[in-house]
């Protein structure tokens, strides 16, 4: 099944494998890749979304090239916890990608992730780095996505360290 729990993820197609994780606008894409060890996330690059076929093709293009075992997608839930138009969005980009991806021969494992700040928190990381204004407007996306994917492997890592 291509839509996961997050806790399926812990031995997900075994060691060695990264995760990408994606923080998905209305204009644009952040990506962020794990190491293969699952600890730590680094910011990628932004997609400037246009044709979603495009758009399907880079992130399995990627997928392919680091050898990713699965997406962690972020979910923009509401502050009080519940889901709006935003996260329906979210759930039909994630869709659509599990269906291009089916109709290319390429499995897909997708796991949504509580994005609440995320951008918040990559917003304030650039300012304490004292970026441009121009700077952080082209790495805002990359680096919420590292963010997103960062909390996903430190829940990895608590749930490993749980069952030791």
């Amino acid at each position: 099944m291509p839509l996961r729990n997050p806790t399926d993820l812990t031995g997900l197609q075994g060691p060695g494998r990264r995760l990408l994780g994606l923080d998905v606008g209305s204009k644009t894409v952040g990506l962020a890749l794990s190491d293969v060890s699952r600890v730590i996330a680094t910011p990628a690059e932004t997609i400037r979304r246009g044709k979603f076929a495009d758009d399907a093709q880079k992130i399995l293009s990627m997928m392919r090239q680091f050898d990713v075992a699965a997406l962690v997608i972020g979910l923009p839930v509401n502050m009080d916890g519940s889901e709006g138009p935003r996260c329906q969005s979210v759930r039909q980009f994630a869709a659509n990608l599990l269906n291009y991806a089916e109709r290319a021969g390429q499995e897909v494992d997708i796991v949504f992730w509580d994005e609440r700040l995320s951008t918040v928190v990559a917003q304030r990381a650039m300012l304490e780095a004292d970026m441009s204004r121009k700077r952080r407007a082209e790495s805002v996306d990359k680096l919420a996505a590292a963010v997103i994917l960062q909390g996903f492997l430190d829940h990895l890592s608590y749930l490993t360290k749980r069952n030791v």
